[in-house]
Formats: structure tokens, C-alpha cells, sequence
């Protein structure tokens, strides 16, 4: 078969990168507070595209003095298409038969997707990229295919005016920096300190400066002209510059968190150019980058590195919505899942995309007709086609039916109600906490008698006694948390009404830092105070610092530690907490994990936050603990 551009060659060390790319994205997704920095593997992967593609263009118009615009939306149509909507169609089929909580929006989400514009849908609904806890959409990481289906849409345009009326390859080059230069900035601009910057993380004009730095490189380092022989003074600094660049790229993976200020005031713009760097040298025939990241299992990963980003999301959320206690194995199940997404996505690639990238479309129905005719030639094919039929049907479904209520979604809506109404309570009481803040000062130590007293009040239902009431009614508290304490702040306050609260869904243990220098510049912090924080990830040694540091070794501090069982970093944040508990002598960990594992009872349907019936638990441990 003639090759359709001449000169064209395919870079072997590409699938390399890819590899790097899809290992990062998904260790990122595994291990999103170990691998903090794996969500830039996707820079990756725009930076390739953009060269690629407009390496391609350029070659086609050197080629043959036109750009075929028609053809290319077919190649890349049968190339990204047949997975995409495989992916997307048995992901609604499988919600609509086993999590129909879930049907909300899907049918939303199908035709978003299928018209490549469901990162602007995740954008007009505020989904959030950062949120790894709750009750996390399949379909979140296809923004970035949103945005390479919209580059591919009017790029062939675009290079086609470029080449025809500014002929200068250094102007094209040019006008492509100083575009990204654009988008850059606007994530720049958009950027909000301080709020979830999903935004600017999936929008089209923040994220394009990848692709089009990509697609810059490619005018001034067209791959087919590169010198094949260099002398060994270039050859040794294009080796030196892009390993130098490999080796950075791979610490941002492992340093680079997406939530810090730094990524969206100009990081992950740096990280690009870093991007651009390696790819440039893999692509020069002269050095020997392209040789370093060539190798079998690159190239195995590589070419599947499409369905192994496509599949590896609702493979990772389905799996793990059936397994109860995840936290217990991380690594097990981590292994797990990643051995589900290789042999699916390699069932891909054999049996999907390699044979559609190749079908001629115009045979299809004579195909499907044979397929069903009682002397078809396709035999087994008949199966899938089977497959394939109830899967589109039941998917369509799904897209129509509207999702009824189940015990797990009437346990979250009871929740989110507790939490909102918990919220509206606690501002109340802050305000009436705060005018009481003078009554503050902890009771004398209790005489023998006084102890031996308490004790014989305990009641044999477990119930706090009329003295650990009294003392909890007296007792000025600062508590600051996550949906743990903004679930339990309205039984927490009941028993300690001087308690001021400060929770929010989602909260980083970080994120307490910029409350409590608040509260001590207001003199508003006071001598005990109350963390409920790690539900949503661990924290790092130099956080704990901060926080103990700003609080001061004369204040006493409880730290409840979390029993989030669905999770991985449960136990990381447990034993965390139990290593400062002994570096601070003023830090008590209140182990509320170790109470409450054997009582799934006292839990909503998430197994993370104490329902009605456990949250009378709750509030009396936490209580004898900080009276203790």
C-alpha cells in the first residue's frame, strides 16, 4: 500500500512519551495525594498532538499543494471515535442496570461528548476535576478529549490559511507563541485564589497553550528535515537538554499539586514548554532520546495509550464502588485495577480500534446485513453485534429514563440536607459563641472525690454525666473541619454551646491554614481546639507544622482521625496523625477510626459520615475525650 506522505516517519520514542504521559494520569487517579502531579501527563499528550498533527498538515501541503480538510475529519473520526463511543455508551449502559443514582445528567453527557464539548458542560455545571471524595462521575477525565476533538475541528483550517497567506515558517511560529502566550495568561486572569480551579483546568481557552506550543515546534522542527547526522557536540547538548527535561517532568509529576496557586500562575505553562523540549528531541533523527524511549513495553502501552486513558476512569470508579473497604489493600486493589484497564484496553485495540480505524464505511450496512443472514460469513461476529445492540439500547435508555430514588441516593439527599441545615445552625451559634467567648476558662482540676462522684453518674446507657454536661456547657471550643464535622456540628453544639464551627464539604487539610491565621489575627481563636480534617486526602509534614505552629504549643488541640474505609489514604492519614500526636505534647488524636470500624450501623450508606443513629456515638466520644 502507498504511503499517503511520502516522506512522513513514524517516531517510535513518541510512544515513549505516551507511556510516561498514560502512567502518570493514572497513578494520579490511584494515588491522587501520592502521584500529586500525575494530572500532567495530559499536558503531555496536547503537546504531542499539537506537534503531530501540525507536523502532518505541513507535510501534506509541502506534499501536494492543498490540505484533503474532509479526509483528515475522516481519519481522525475513525481513529478516536469507535472507543470514545464504545466507552461512553457501555459506561451509560452499565449505570443505567446498576447505578441508576446516577442517571441524572447522562443523557447530557452522551451528546456532550459525542459532539466533543463536554469539558464546557462540566464548566457550565461546576463539576469539579479536585474532588476525589463522593460520588465521582465515570466520564470526568473526557474533558481533555473535548478539547483535542475541538483542535482537530478547526486546526486543518487554520494551518491551511497559515501555509497559503503567511508563508514564513518563523511568522506561523510566531503567531502560534504568541496565542498560546494568550491562553496562558487567561488562565492566568480566570484564576481565583483560594476557589476550586476547575475552570481554568478545563476550559478550552486556559488549557489550548499546550497544543498550540505543540503545534508551534512543528514549523521550526518539521520532522522529516531534521539532519539524520550530527555532529557529537549538538547531538550530546539535544541529549543533555531533553533528558534534563525527562527528569523535571518527572519530578513535577511527583512535586506539582493541582490545586496549588503555582500550576495556574504559570506552572503548568512551564511544564509545557518542558513538554515541548522532550518532544522536540525525540523527534530528531540526530540524537538519541527518541532510541532511550523506544523499547517493547513503550511501544505496547503506547499504541494503547488512548483506550487505556479512555477505559481506566469508570473501570477505577465501578471497581471500587463494589469493593467495601478498599483502604484495607490500596496497593492490591490498585493492582488490580490496573491489570483490568491493560486487558480491556488491549481488547480495544485488537478487536476495535485497530479493525474501524481500517473499515470502510460505506460497507456497513452490507455488513450488518450479512452479519444477521442465516448464512453469514462472520459467525462469532454475530455475538458481538448482539452485544453491541443491547448495550446501545440499554444506554439509550438510561439516556430517557429518569433515576429513582435508591438507599444510597436517600441516604446522600438526607445528608446533603443535614449538612445545609448544620451549616445555617452554626453560623447562628458562632455569632452567640462569640458573644459568650469571655465566659471562657476551663474548669480546676477535680478533686478525687469529685472524679469518684462523675464516675458513679455514668449512666449504664453510656450517656455523659451532669458534670461532663456542665463542664461541656462552660467550655469555649474552635472546631474546624470537613462534611464529618459539618454533619455532626449541629450535635456538637448542642453539647458544647460556646463551640464555634467551621466546616465545609471538601475541605484539604491545607485549606485550614488561611481560618485559623484568621481567627488569631481576630483574637478569636481559643484554648481548645477541634480538627476534624483528612477525610479528603493526607497531609504532608510541613502542614502539620504550620498548623501546630499557628495554633501555639499553649493551646490544646483534638484531632479526630477518619474512618473512611472506601479510600485509600485512611490509613495514611491515621498513622500521620498518630506520629504528630507524638511530636506535639499539646496534640491529642482522637481515635474515632478505631471506635466506630466495627459499626457500620452508625453510618450513611458512604461509610464515612455518622448517620442518626451513630451520631449520638460521635458527639459523646469526641465530648470524653476533650473533657479527659
Amino acid at each position: 500500500m502507498e504511503k499517503r506522505l511520502k516522506k512522513s516517519r513514524y517516531i517510535t520514542g513518541f510512544d515513549g512519551v505516551r507511556t510516561l504521559a498514560v502512567i502518570g494520569v493514572i497513578l494520579y487517579h490511584l494515588f491522587p495525594y501520592g502521584m500529586t502531579g500525575g494530572f500532567l501527563g495530559v499536558p503531555i499528550f496536547f503537546v504531542v498532538s499539537g506537534y503531530l498533527i501540525t507536523d502532518l498538515l505541513i507535510q501534506e501541503y509541502d506534499q501536494n499543494d492543498r490540505i484533503d480538510i474532509k479526509s483528515f475529519y475522516v481519519r481522525r473520526m475513525k481513529r478516536l471515535y469507535p472507543a470514545l463511543i464504545t466507552m461512553v455508551m457501555t459506561t451509560a449502559a452499565f449505570i443505567t442496570l446498576f447505578a441508576r443514582d446516577s442517571l441524572g445528567k447522562l443523557r447530557d453527557v452522551i451528546v456532550t461528548n459525542v459532539f466533543y464539548v463536554y469539558n464546557w458542560f462540566q464548566v457550565a455545571n461546576h463539576e469539579s476535576y479536585f474532588d476525589k471524595f463522593g460520588n465521582q462521575s465515570p466520564f470526568t477525565h473526557l474533558w481533555s478529549l473535548s478539547i483535542e476533538g475541538q483542535f482537530y475541528l478547526i486546526w486543518p483550517i487554520v494551518i491551511l490559511l497559515l501555509l497559503r497567506f503567511i508563508r514564513s515558517k518563523q511568522t506561523n511560529f510566531d503567531i502560534l507563541l504568541i496565542a498560546a502566550f494568550v491562553s496562558a495568561l487567561l488562565m492566568i486572569i480566570l484564576f481565583k485564589p483560594g476557589q476550586d480551579p476547575s475552570r481554568v483546568y478545563y476550559g478550552t481557552d486556559t488549557r489550548m497553550f499546550s497544543i498550540l506550543l505543540g503545534a508551534a515546534l512543528a514549523f521550526l522542527w518539521p520532522s522529516t528535515k531534521l539532519k539524520e547526522n550530527l555532529q557529537s557536540g549538538p547531538r550530546l547538548f539535544l541529549d543533555g537538554v531533553g533528558l534534563g527535561s525527562l527528569l523535571l517532568i518527572v519530578l513535577m509529576f511527583f512535586k506539582m499539586n493541582g490545586e496549588s496557586e503555582l500550576v495556574y500562575l504559570g506552572g503548568m505553562f512551564f511544564f509545557s514548554l518542558l513538554s515541548v523540549i522532550l518532544v522536540g528531541t525525540i523527534a530528531h533523527p540526530g540524537a538519541d532520546m527518541n532510541r532511550l524511549l523506544t523499547n517493547p513495553v513503550f511501544t505496547w502501552v503506547g499504541k494503547r495509550s488512548y483506550g487505556i486513558y479512555l477505559y481506566q476512569y469508570p473501570i477505577m470508579i465501578f471497581y471500587e464502588q463494589k469493593i467495601a473497604n478498599v483502604a484495607n489493600h490500596p496497593w492490591l486493589h490498585a493492582m488490580i485495577e490496573i491489570a483490568l484497564i491493560l486487558v480491556i484496553s488491549d481488547i480495544s485495540y485488537r478487536f476495535l480500534e485497530l479493525p474501524l480505524q481500517h473499515f470502510d464505511y460505506s460497507r456497513t450496512f452490507m455488513v450488518i446485513k450479512d452479519v444477521f443472514s442465516k448464512n453469514s460469513s462472520y459467525g462469532w461476529k454475530r455475538i458481538w453485534a448482539v452485544l453491541a445492540t443491547l448495550v446501545l439500547v440499554t444506554a439509550t435508555w438510561g439516556a430517557f429514563d429518569k433515576p429513582r430514588a435508591s438507599v444510597s441516593s436517600s441516604d446522600s439527599s438526607d445528608l446533603q440536607k443535614v449538612i445545609k441545615n448544620n451549616n445555617k445552625q452554626a453560623k447562628k451559634q458562632n455569632t452567640a459563641a462569640d458573644k459568650d467567648k469571655k465566659k471562657a476558662s476551663q474548669p480546676a482540676e477535680k478533686s478525687a472525690t469529685e472524679a469518684k462522684s462523675q464516675k458513679n453518674e455514668q449512666q449504664a446507657d453510656g450517656e455523659l454525666t451532669a458534670s461532663e454536661k456542665t463542664k461541656a456547657q462552660n467550655m469555649p471550643v474552635t472546631a474546624i473541619g470537613d462534611s464529618v464535622l459539618a454533619d455532626a456540628s449541629s450535635t456538637m453544639q448542642s453539647i458544647f454551646p460556646q463551640m464555634y464551627v467551621d466546616a465545609k464539604v471538601g475541605r484539604q487539610v491545607h485549606e485550614a491554614l488561611p481560618i485559623l491565621d484568621s481567627l488569631v489575627r481576630r483574637g478569636k481563636l481559643t484554648d481548645t481546639v477541634l480538627i476534624s480534617l483528612g477525610t479528603n486526602g493526607p497531609f504532608t509534614d510541613s502542614d502539620m507544622k504550620q498548623i501546630m505552629g499557628m495554633i501555639g504549643p499553649k493551646r490544646r488541640v483534638y484531632w479526630i482521625n477518619v474512618n473512611v474505609p472506601t479510600q485509600r489514604w485512611q490509613d495514611q492519614v491515621n498513622e500521620e496523625l498518630a506520629q504528630a500526636q507524638e511530636k506535639y505534647s499539646n496534640l491529642t488524636v482522637i481515635d474515632w477510626y478505631s471506635y466506630s470500624k466495627d459499626h457500620p450501623d452508625w453510618f450513611y450508606s458512604d461509610n464515612v459520615h455518622p448517620s442518626p443513629n451513630g451520631l449520638p456515638y460521635f458527639g459523646k466520644f469526641v465530648t470524653r475525650a476533650i473533657l479527659k
